[in-house]
């Protein structure tokens, strides 16, 4: 074959591929192409290491040498105890608490809420760290030649360096297949040395035979009135098997030791006498016989195996969506110093490209099978035994936020977690919703745990939020929009949905206007001024944000009703009870109300924005509500003009603000703000101290400003593309990303205008697509066949769709 013809079949070859097959199964060059952070000195603290994880254990892996170190994790690793927290006097005070707050006397009612509604316990125990694994070779020589870096999409973390004439490199990795941690140094010289584990407290070390460590424990709970008995709480054990090519391992005095070794292999796994089915202790648990059994099966394979496993996982899930955004590459320079020039005032597309792929890597790290718990409070990772917050589930929006970028860039595993976690809160919710406010469904406050706490923890002032769990049933029903799965409607969301409906309905009651209302309850921990004595109060009735939670609860679990063909009555008592909910407000300032009355703010900087719930993650305010929509933006205005967004997080959903409101250049500053205000050197986010929410959320957000689906009908989903592209980012491409109604898209533009796009339809929904120039192009499906397409509005087309089809549109030539 001539030059010529082998070039034109490599066309063909290559066209084939981008017209036919879906975008996870497209190839790319990913070779180090912005998707590796990298360094050239170790961590100097644990918030500069790298982070591994399979969804059950994690690693911390700072790239120390003098004594390598890996800080590990297991999920389900908890403090405290199942507890009984109700209070038990709630149900017969909750009326004189109501009739005081209607009174305007807010701090008699805040007072006896203190007395009455707070959980006994009044808090939660902390997630804890497993224990930490250390590696102390032998060889004293000076360190050169040092890097150490994380690939994304392998997931594999690597450390090299070159000391006292021997090269070393220790790869790390935590296998979802094999459910272990691995962990392979090698040398070009014969290695010796020793490895231990350790833990802080509650646990110890020993070593059994010559190849295995074993870390065994039980979390000893020290009483405390504020979060509850003490005792021997939950038992846990890791274990590590040692494997060297060459030379040997011996025990030592509490350590192994290995000599001569060409390389060492290390698998270590852990295990918990946790049950995430009864939310409680399993004492029979077998925790020796549960590590050896996944040592046994790991064990007998060779760490090529174990590896090339992993990377196949693992990349499979990674590479469905790539992102370029342009600009200058930067990955000859350390993610640190990269890092810093943003911070000092630079741009850096590819950090940004870098930074949102980094959230779905920690997104698929803390959240998929073999875990069965959802990611908390900083994912999986934790060094310490109290963590900042307890490390808890928060949900007056962290553990919502967490699972914004889980459907729009296909990382759908990672709801399983959370799906399964939230339906065994159901039980647990029910006593709160029966035995606290008399309500039929289940209901949940600010924040939960392992053992299923759903009263009201952490004082009135932080905790008063009863629908908790309300907003907590609309990441499970995004699910079904983006999926279009009638089981997990019908059998997973759907229940959940009616439960919390089902409470709300038994919550509300009339206020002095005449409209249902919540109460008591708060604005997610502001404060306003009560106008005749000038005190700052949080209680209250009807706070703007339970109204939007409760529109969006009710007509989702009415489409959910509809889409099913049941409870046609409770979809009439839904309805009837949306007509007397109070209407959303515009204050004097043009805002949006935050209260049920104009109050002044006491801290107009604060950094929950909760009455734009209805601007995102919900889609009652979008550019069909102009009032609405102009007074968000003025709401966001008045809280950066006062230094809101100075949380990590809060930054995050302000960048999501504003690609709602499609205010492009705002979006990306706030996307420069989040990495130069709240971004850790290892790109964590930090609130400060370190919190993962921020993470998700700004991927979230990034997202956000290429597609957006929120609006339309569900088997007619309007799909935006490029809403909010900045002109930094005026050429790209984008594949993979998830819409509504079950689309895949890719795409790619110029000059802040899509030059092509392909779209994958998985349930033959009609499609309403939005782009800019988009009138001016065909439709056709990938073998080339037109499409019958409408002309909606300007921009706007609409054509439907078959189950399994590819369709593309470029510009007419």
């Amino acid at each position: 074959m001539n030059s010529t013809a082998s070039q034109r079949a490599i066309l063909f070859v290559w066209i084939t591929l981008f017209l036919f097959l879906p975008s996870a199964a497209l190839s790319k060059d990913t070779a180090d192409r912005e998707m590796t952070l990298w360094y050239n000195e170790p961590a100097a603290e644990w918030v500069e290491a790298l982070p591994i994880g399979n969804g059950r254990l994690g690693a911390m892996v700072p790239g120390t040498t003098d004594t390598i170190h890996f800080q590990l994790n297991e999920e389900s690793l908890w403090s405290g105890q199942p507890l009984d927290t109700h209070p038990d006097s709630a149900l017969h005070y909750l009326p004189e608490i109501r009739q005081l707050i209607f009174a305007d006397k807010n701090q008699q009612a805040y007072d006896l809420a203190t007395e009455y509604l707070l959980a006994d316990p009044p808090s939660v125990r902390s997630y804890q760290m497993l224990g930490d694994l250390h590696i102390l070779t032998d060889d004293t020589g000076e360190v050169a030649d040092y890097r150490r870096q994380l690939n994304l999409e392998t997931g594999i973390a690597r450390t090299s360096w070159r000391s006292g004439g021997t090269q070393y490199t220790c790869e790390a990795f935590v296998s979802s297949p094999s459910d272990v941690v691995v962990i392979r140094l090698t040398g070009s010289q014969e290695i010796s040395g020793t490895i231990w584990l350790d833990r802080p407290e509650d646990a110890k070390f020993r070593v059994q035979g010559s190849a295995t460590g074993v870390l065994r424990g039980q979390v000893i709970d020290e009483p405390d009135a504020a979060t509850g008995p003490g005792g021997e709480h939950m038992r846990f054990e890791s274990r590590f098997r040692l494997r060297t090519d060459g030379g040997f391992s011996s025990a030592g005095s509490g350590v192994l030791r290995f000599q001569d070794a060409e390389g060492i292999t290390i698998l270590l796994t852990a295990a918990t006498d946790y049950d995430a089915e009864t939310m409680d202790f399993d004492r029979t648990a077998d925790l020796t016989g549960q590590c050896e059994r996944i040592l046994d099966d790991a064990s007998g394979l060779p760490y090529a195996t174990l590896k090339s496993a992993h990377m196949a996982e693992h990349s499979e899930m990674f590479n469905r969506v790539d992102l370029e955004l342009g600009g200058p590459a930067n990955s000859d320079l350390p993610t640190d110093e990269r890092l810093q020039a943003v911070i000092d005032g630079g741009t850096d597309p590819g950090l940004v490209e870098q930074y949102f792929q980094y959230g779905r890597y920690l997104l698929m790290g803390s959240s998929r099978t073999p875990g069965v718990m959802p990611a908390n409070l900083q994912g999986i990772w934790n060094q310490h035994i109290q963590a900042p917050w307890g490390s808890d589930y928060h949900v007056n929006i962290n553990l919502q936020m967490n699972y914004w970028p889980a459907q729009i860039t296909g990382l759908f595993e990672t709801m399983e977690p959370l799906t399964d976690f939230m339906l065994r809160l159901r039980e647990p919710g029910r006593e709160t919703a029966r035995r606290m406010y008399g309500a039929d469904g289940w209901a949940m406050h600010h924040l939960t745990d392992p053992f299923g706490k759903t009263t009201l923890h952490d004082e009135i002032r932080w905790g008063m939020f009863p629908l908790g769990g309300a907003w907590m049933t609309l990441p499970i029903w995004r699910h079904y929009e983006y999926t279009g799965n009638m089981n997990y409607l019908r059998e997973r969301a759907y229940p959940l949905l009616k439960g919390s409906a089902r409470f709300v309905l038994g919550f509300l009651v009339e206020g002095p206007e005449g409209y249902l209302v919540t109460v008591p309850s708060y604005s997610p921990e502001n404060s306003f001024i009560m106008p005749a004595t000038g005190e700052e109060q949080r209680l209250t009735y009807a706070p703007t944000m339970d109204i939007q939670i409760i529109h969006a609860l009710f007509t989702r679990c009415i489409a959910a009703g509809e889409i099913l063909g049941v409870d046609p009555e409770f979809r009439d008592t839904l309805y009837a009870t949306l007509d007397r909910l109070p209407p959303m407000e515009i204050g004097g300032d043009g805002t949006i109300q935050e209260w049920i009355r104009d109050y002044e703010e006491a801290e107009p900087g604060h950094r929950h924005i909760s009455h734009l719930f209805a601007l995102h993650p919900g889609d009652w305010i979008t550019p069909e509500t102009p009032e609405l929509f102009n007074a968000a933006r003025m709401t966001i205005d008045r809280r950066l003009k006062h230094g809101g967004g100075h949380t990590g997080w809060s930054r995050a959903w302000i960048i999501n603000f504003f690609a709602r409101l499609q205010d492009a250049e705002r979006a990306y500053d706030n996307v420069l703000a989040l990495l130069r205000q709240s971004t850790l050197p290892n790109l964590f986010d930090t609130h400060p101290p370190f919190q993962i929410d921020g993470n998700f959320g700004g991927t979230a957000g990034i997202a956000e400003m290429l597609v957006q689906s929120h609006q339309g009908a569900p088997g007619d989903r309007v799909i935006h593309l490029l809403p909010a592209l900045p002109d930094a980012w005026s050429e790209g491409s984008v594949r993979g990303l998830r819409a509504r109604g079950d689309f895949v898209f890719d795409f790619e533009w110029s000059g802040g205008q899509a030059e092509w796009i392909r779209i994958h339809s998985g349930s033959g929904n009609t499609c309403t697509l939005r782009a800019e120039g988009i009138a001016d192009g065909a439709v056709t499906t990938v073998d080339g066949s037109p499409v019958r397409v409408e002309q909606v509005e300007k921009h706007t087309i609409r054509f439907p769709t078959r189950p399994g089809v590819t369709y593309r549109w470029r510009f007419e030539e």
